[in-house]
């Protein structure tokens, strides 16, 4: 199947993370721009060793998710041009409900949703403009089936994606989509830590008996962003093999 795409430029949210940068590496060979956020140097580093034979193809962009000065910075860095946006980001954040630390609990939900809804106005208004968007945000299986001690982190995901059902719901009639993907298991960053330690055991609950690649991610990614995928609005669509659907 040969893709098509309505724009060029594509944010990705989080763009150090593994699945951002597979994603990136795919954007580019499909002659798409992807714009990547960083919020430290590491990440910046990361970006421009794992794109280094894709000089002037992509650009990083210095954006904090606790840092609500960055976002006014990063819009002007970013400019008016902004087709699609891809939403990787999402802190560390694992503890047990009645043990957490309240302090932390309040930054992560300020981090991770009250900014993420600022954002998200701005992203969107852009794209309001141009009359044409289409958002992808990167949940998680844990969203529907959390582990132990993913309680907050399952609870950011559920609450950034009635932020997007509702966008798609709000700007579906102008042209602005939103699609949040559930990925299931995959070895990378959080999951690799669990898959080391709990392999076997994950993978007996998978019915599709296998573990997702970055690549199968960043493949399914490109084609919700395609003029195929158009059909799809305001909507969840599980990535998991079936881990979410059985008992």
């Amino acid at each position: 199947m040969t893709l098509h795409f309505n724009g060029k430029k594509a944010l990705i949210l989080g763009g150090s993370c593994d699945l951002a940068l597979s994603l990136a590496t795919a954007l580019i060979e499909a002659q798409l721009y992807p714009v990547l956020t960083f919020r430290n140097a590491l990440g910046r580093g990361k970006i421009d060793a794992a794109l280094s034979n894709q000089r002037g193809k992509y650009e990083a962009c210095y954006l904090n998710f606790g840092e609500r000065d960055s976002l006014a910075a990063f819009l002007a860095q970013t400019g008016e041009e902004i087709d699609f946006c891809v939403d990787f980001a999402q802190e560390d954040f694992e503890s047990l409900i009645a043990a957490a630390d309240e302090a932390q609990v309040y930054q992560y939900f300020t981090n991770n949703v009250s900014f993420r809804a600022e954002l998200l106005k701005k992203v969107a208004r852009i794209m309001v403009r141009r009359k044409y968007g289409r958002f992808v945000f990167i949940s998680s299986a844990a969203a529907a089936k959390p582990n132990p001690g993913q309680g907050f982190y399952a609870a950011a995901k559920l609450a950034s994606e009635a932020l997007y059902r509702n966008l798609g719901i709000e700007l579906g009639g102008k042209g602005i989509t939103t699609v949040m993907l559930r990925p299931g298991y995959i070895q990378v960053g959080r999951g690799k830590t669990y898959l080391d330690n709990h392999g076997g055991e994950a993978l007996r609950l998978v019915p599709g008996g296998k573990f997702l690649t970055t690549g199968d991610v960043a493949e399914t990614i490109l084609f919700l962003l395609s003029t195929s995928a158009a059909g799809f609005n305001a909507t969840e669509l599980n990535m998991d093999g079936g881990l979410t659907t059985g008992k």
